[in-house]
């Protein structure tokens, strides 16, 4: 699977405006899952300086997700049990700042979309 699979042209553009944005409570602009091993990520910006930094609420499935950066390379690498690839989720459509979902997050211990 290569990033482009993952993350199209435009969402790249979106990333990149938002990290380049004065506010810094961002709509995540992608959601990525892996199928087979619980993770999941909402992704809001891109490190300009570093296109393989993304920057969103992380969620490894151990119940104490968090804000951070994720390098893109090591979510391709991730596989589960059955060895499926991570996937990106195009139906989600974020209708709230990364805040509201980190909110939620903590308190059910897990990404709620």
């Amino acid at each position: 699977m290569t990033s482009t699979e993952l993350i199209t042209d435009e969402d790249r553009i979106r990333l990149f405006a938002n990290a380049l944005a004065d506010d810094c409570d961002h709509f995540p602009v992608l959601k990525l899952f892996a199928p087979d091993a619980g993770a999941t990520w909402l992704i809001s910006e891109v490190d300009p300086d570093d296109p393989d930094r993304l920057f969103g609420l992380c969620d490894l499935a151990l119940g104490y997700p968090e804000l951070g950066y994720v390098s893109l390379t090591e979510i391709m690498e991730i596989r589960g049990r059955l060895g499926l690839p991570v996937e990106r989720d195009i139906h989600f459509v974020a209708d709230k700042p990364l805040s509201g979902y980190a909110d939620e997050a903590r308190v059910q211990g897990r990404i709620v979309t």
